[in-house]
């Protein structure tokens, strides 16, 4: 039942992802991805509060915790995934761990991308 119940959140997940991206790229009319930073940015600010409601204090039951957490604000977006695990490793001492973590998903994820899209590119 759990696995049911993270693959709705993350259903829902993914169509708020869309229609909030949809809604601020039809409003800001630019060509830096507005949507997604707001995406972004609210998907790390909601897992952080979750977090501390959840798990520093736990508030909310563990039953909602995964369809919420992992399902939609995994959809949402992984951006506040990898948010809180980078503020993680801070708040423990692992600076070192952080940063290779932040500067390490950037720089593997834009080789991704690339790679993605030469691959994509080559096949008709």
């Amino acid at each position: 039942m759990d696995l049911l119940l993270v693959g709705i959140g993350g259903f829902l997940g993914a169509i708020a992802r869309r229609v909030v991206d949809l809604w601020v790229s039809d409003r800001a009319g630019s060509v830096f991805p507005l949507g997604t930073l707001l995406i972004n940015v609210s998907g790390a600010f909601a897992v952080g509060l979750l977090f501390a409601w959840a798990v520093e204090r736990d508030v909310l039951p563990r039953e909602i915790r995964g369809p919420v957490m992992i399902g939609f604000l995994g959809a949402y977006t992984t951006f506040s995934t990898w948010m809180l695990e980078s503020w993680r490793l801070v708040e423990d001492g692992a600076w070192a761990l952080a940063a290779f973590n932040l500067a390490g998903s950037v720089a593997l994820g834009l080789v991704a991308v690339v790679a993605g899209l030469a691959v994509g590119r080559l096949i008709p």
